[in-house]
């Protein structure tokens, strides 16, 4: 019986409790508050979403990318490791599709969406096109869907690039050049239209 009795207090307490809260509104004010905090729209992003494309002839050669900033760091033999693979952005891994085959470096590029990868090095990259395209920065590079290797000497200068920028460029109705520029370090490789 003394059970009975402490179930039935224990029910209305509780009932009790709950018809306070929905009858002040402060309460209820009170806990949404403590449940997300709004989020600040002035909040810059660090790292930006962003593209870079050009038309050469038939072709659209498409690079999608999220641009991170130096911020006063070391990037290349700092931040990124010299000699290990970096998926040449933030967040996900960079892109670059094309509706046309291309030739880079004499070899084919045939049409598609590729992942894009570089190893950094103090005398020459390695640039990496990589058929998975759809990754979280380099979590399931693997060399094995490499589709195409070749060298680049990096170019350095003086002036620091704040944020990492690719450029597609027109050179000739049938060729271009593709660069990437971040800290004091550009990397740029020709292409043909095949």
């Amino acid at each position: 019986m003394k059970y009975k009795i402490l179930i039935i207090l224990l029910v209305v307490a509780f009932i009790g409790c709950k018809n306070e809260e929905k009858n002040n509104p402060k309460i209820e004010t009170e806990h949404n508050h403590t449940q997300s905090e709004p989020k600040s729209e002035n909040k810059k992003t660090l790292s930006p979403h962003t593209s870079a494309m050009a038309m050469i002839g038939d072709a659209h050669i498409h690079i999608d990318y999220s641009s991170p900033g130096v911020r006063n760091r070391i990037i290349f033999g700092g931040l990124l490791a010299y000699d290990q693979v970096w998926q040449a952005g933030a967040h996900m891994a960079t892109w670059l599709e094309t509706n046309k085959d291309l030739e880079i470096d004499g070899k084919e590029l045939k049409a598609g969406k590729y992942g894009f990868f570089v190893i950094p090095n103090q005398e020459e990259w390695t640039v990496i096109f990589n058929r998975n395209w759809n990754q979280h920065g380099k979590d399931d590079y693997t060399e094995n869907d490499d589709v195409l290797r070749f060298k680049v000497i990096p170019k350095i200068s003086e002036e620091i690039k704040e944020h990492l920028e690719y450029k597609v460029n027109k050179t000739t109705e049938t060729s271009g050049t593709i660069s990437m520029s971040w800290e004091k370090v550009t990397i740029e490789f020709p292409f043909e239209i095949k």
